[in-house]
């Protein structure tokens, strides 16, 4: 496994061209992958977009999934590490949920196909690989829900919503950006930081009563499928 992390390795170290050549090789593969997806792409694919030949592909990665795993690793060490960075001297709840926010979206604005293929491909690895992510996953989720815990305990009184779904609704809000977003349109980047924390702890009506929520409808919430006969055969 060694062989595997030497990307997140070099990260704080010297930058070689080795590694160079090993970070064009997986951006190409992260754009191919949003394209086609993980399952529908050879190595033929890969070699053909980065002119490197199979055999030179085989030096660096010794398979599609090695590639998958390497950017997955690689995209979710940089963006924990400059968030850890950037959240050491902080400690106002509000502000490091801004830079929670503020650093997910800027990393994943200015690498779509990364943000896609983390978002589709979040099952494809196995077993040591997809443990080894998972682990990074985990922790980073963890994180943003300490975050989301300590301002709770600053609004005592106030309703409180579960913090497993807050936590996974603003992962929600943020992950598929890659949809619609255009990092090159009208709608800046500290825009969208900016409406996604107001959205986020604000609501889209700012200042609406609890009480307007308890509608009757909400005390009736109840699964609705889509099938009309609850069998499952006839």
């Amino acid at each position: 496994m060694a062989k595997l992390f030497c990307m997140s390795a070099n990260l704080s170290t010297d930058f070689t061209k080795h590694d160079q050549k090993l970070e064009f090789i997986l951006r190409n593969a992260a754009r191919i992958f949003a394209e086609k997806n993980y399952h529908s792409t050879t190595m033929r694919d890969i070699s053909r977009v980065t002119n490197v030949s199979l055999a030179g592909l085989y030096h660096y990665c010794k398979s599609k999934e090695e590639l998958l795993f390497l950017i997955q690793d690689n995209c979710f060490g940089r963006v924990l590490e400059r968030l850890e960075e950037r959240l050491r001297e902080v400690d106002d709840p509000f502000s490091r949920l801004r830079i929670f926010i503020e650093n997910h979206l800027s990393f994943f604005a200015a690498n779509m196909a990364e943000m896609k293929v983390l978002s589709h491909e979040a099952e494809s690895l196995a077993g040591d690989l997809h443990t080894h992510v998972s682990t990074k996953k985990d922790k980073y989720t963890r994180l943003a829900r300490k975050i989301l815990k300590d301002i709770q305990q600053e609004q005592p009184g106030k309703s409180q919503i579960d913090l497993t779904v807050a936590t996974y609704a603003l992962f929600g809000m943020m992950n598929w950006i890659y949809n619609w977003y255009d990092p090159h349109g009208k709608l800046k980047v500290a825009e969208l930081v900016d409406n996604v924390t107001r959205l986020f702890l604000q609501g889209f009506v700012a200042g609406l009563p609890a009480n307007e929520l308890d509608s009757p409808s909400k005390r009736r919430a109840e699964p609705f499928n889509v099938w009309r006969s609850s069998g499952e055969g006839s």
